[in-house]
């Protein structure tokens, strides 16, 4: 019997893309498939557009608790798969993504998790341009980690395709966390698993224009979040593999947070990096241009960081001013 595939779409004020996301789950070529959206406290029309595909067989749920992991939690509470495929509600699934992943699993090891292709797009899924990256292939999953934390390339959250009884070993999604709440549950599910399976024709589709994104927000309680999410998932890792490559990957982790939190967030960026150097330090230095690396050589990171930020702030309110 052919295993069936549970795709769960989380959905708060997504009503502008949904309808494409659920079209990209029914148009799978694999048959064997249950869609669940669970919205998650919508107020534009997004029920309204979940209801309408009742009645091709999609189950819609609500979702009184704030988040997108909750949301996740609730649909996976009432999933019925042996697999199941987290889906965001402005992101698509290519036709035979799940069908490529489920012929994979088939054939790998026990406890596999699968991985695929995927790129960004504004508009059009067509203009897509899909770059490998180092993460692009199988793993061991401790590997795995190691090579995405040392900058190796990330996999967004509808890549994977799951079995239920890893994701089950490794605990649902963790609901006091808003931002890079992926990024700690699939460390989770990865370390549970027996390793990563890569199709490259099994492709997703991530929306990076129009849809509001949580991995933008500056706020104290997202930076705080994300500092939540590295700081757990690096103790998962830890908790498995103590090698000098681990440690490196962690160290490196904490302090990609750091570079990236300063300078809102003071307080968190100097726990990212005391831990990054009890960890024994990191190569990763900051981003940026010719002209902010030559900055950062004679001011240091920080000091350029904040001249950056000023300059950037100053060509705003120059370009907004009235002529």
């Amino acid at each position: 019997m052919s295993p069936r595939v549970s795709i769960i779409i989380p959905c708060r004020n997504g009503g502008a893309w949904l309808a494409e996301a659920i079209e990209s789950g029914l148009g799978q070529s694999w048959p064997n498939l249950q869609i669940i959206v669970v919205d998650n406290g919508s107020t534009d029309s997004s029920l309204i557009v979940a209801k309408s595909y009742e009645a091709r067989g999609v189950t819609v749920l609500t979702c009184e608790r704030v988040g997108a992991s909750a949301a996740r939690n609730v649909g996976l509470a009432h999933a019925d798969g042996d697999l199941i495929q987290f889906l965001d509600a402005d992101d698509l699934l290519d036709t035979d993504k799940i069908r490529l992943q489920v012929e994979r699993l088939a054939a790998a090891p026990a406890a596999s998790v699968a991985s695929g292709a995927w790129a960004r797009f504004a508009r059009d899924p067509g203009e897509a341009a899909f770059t490998p990256e180092t993460v692009w292939g199988d793993f061991p999953p401790e590997e795995f980690l190691i090579a995405s934390w040392l900058g190796g390339g990330m996999m967004a959250p509808f890549v994977w395709l799951t079995p239920r009884a890893v994701i089950e070993r490794a605990g649902p999604w963790n609901e006091t966390l808003s931002v890079n709440d992926d990024g700690e549950f699939f460390c989770r599910v990865v370390l549970e698993s027996s390793g990563i399976a890569f199709c490259a024709g099994a492709r997703g589709y991530y929306r990076a224009a129009g849809a509001p994104t949580l991995s933008k927000r500056r706020d104290s309680q997202a930076l705080a979040s994300a500092f939540t999410a590295v700081d757990l998932s690096c103790r998962h890792l830890l908790q498995r593999c103590n090698s000098a490559a681990a440690l490196k990957a962690c160290a490196t982790h904490y302090q990609r947070f750091a570079y990236d939190a300063y300078p809102q967030a003071a307080e968190l960026v100097a726990r990212a990096e005391k831990r990054a150097v009890e960890l024994g330090g990191s190569d990763l230095r900051a981003g940026g241009g010719p002209a902010f690396q030559m900055l950062a050589r004679g001011l240091g990171w920080k000091l350029s960081k904040r001249a950056q930020l000023a300059w950037r702030a100053l060509r705003g309110r120059t370009a907004a001013a009235p002529g």
